[in-house]
């Protein structure tokens, strides 16, 4: 089984590989990535990983020649290449268009064209845009950005395959928080646990009363590790265990730092909401509750040096 991941030495890429490589099952796993985001962690480190199934290759998702010698050698496809911001930043249109929308194109031109059995695509909650209800797989889409709006673009790419013969599954990930070896700190819990270790002092935005929808990367990456071996019909899913306030997030790490000092930027104002049922269909990704989120985030103040 050889594996092409696009983006693999990114956040979820590098916890993907940790998973699969403990999978005998899989023969080769290419890491295809332009490390524009400066990821370098995943190639560093005390601990050496089996390197004889890894295989780098520094290549751009807009190579078409480059990523197309890699797509006709892979079984599976997991697409993780994106242009990356938290779900309501809003700059940069032409990046997001390229990458997200006409990269995602172009991959999914080559898998056409390939023997690719899987196809694993990484979308965004964020294609729902903002809610004060609970939103499920029935929801109209409503983009309010342009990282949103391309990574619609990009499904509608991807929709192609579903009915081929190319399983192909497309995942709407929630806000996915949590320790990576490669970490992101641009999403909300991963940056306000990092400003609470170190600064002892995190600021809120409106009333803090804004729902965002989790996802813990461990858990999405056992899952996706998994995808080969699962019955899961080909289709659209939205990924993501459960909904919190930011005002609760915030005092669940209240629970492990007393000594936090909390400031509110426009209290009066209400932020944008955006809340997503977990789909039912996914049997292996449970609802978490805030005991559980207290375990998370206690283990991911245990990765910190001091």
């Amino acid at each position: 089984m050889n594996l092409l991941i696009t983006g693999g030495a990114g956040y979820i890429g590098t916890e993907l590989i940790f998973k699969l490589l403990n999978d005998s099952a899989v023969s080769s796993i290419v890491i295809y990535d332009n490390l524009n985001r400066g990821n370098y962690n995943f190639f560093l480190g005390k601990t050496k990983i089996d390197s004889s199934r890894l295989r780098f290759v520094k290549g751009d998702i807009l190579d078409s020649r480059k990523l197309s010698k890699e797509v006709e050698k892979a079984d599976i496809v997991f697409h993780l290449a994106a242009k990356v911001t938290t779900p309501f930043a809003d700059y940069s249109p032409h990046e997001f268009d390229q990458v997200n929308n006409w990269g995602t194109a172009e991959l999914v031109y080559l898998v056409e064209k390939s023997k690719v059995k899987k196809f694993i695509y990484a979308s965004s909650i964020s294609v729902y845009g903002s809610s004060t209800e609970e939103l499920t797989m029935e929801s109209p889409l409503n983009p309010k950005t342009f990282y949103s709006v391309s990574k619609m673009r990009g499904e509608e790419h991807v929709r192609r395959l579903i009915d081929s013969e190319t399983k192909t599954y497309i995942f709407r990930f929630g806000n996915v928080y949590g320790y990576s070896k490669s970490m992101r700190f641009d999403s909300v819990i991963n940056k306000f646990i990092f400003e609470t270790n170190f600064s002892k002092r995190i600021r809120i935005f409106g009333d803090g009363n804004q729902y965002r929808s989790f996802i813990h990367i461990d858990r999405l990456c056992t899952f996706l590790s998994k995808i080969y071996y699962s019955e899961l019909k080909p289709e659209i899913y939205n990924l993501v265990e459960s909904s919190f306030k930011v005002n609760e997030v915030v005092s669940v790490l209240k629970s492990l730092y007393p000594e936090l000092e909390m400031t509110h930027v426009n209290q009066n104002i209400s932020m944008r909401s955006l809340i997503v049922k977990q789909d039912e269909r996914i049997q292996e990704i449970k609802s978490v509750k805030e005991k559980e989120l207290i375990l998370d985030l206690n283990e991911f103040k245990s990765k910190f040096s001091f």
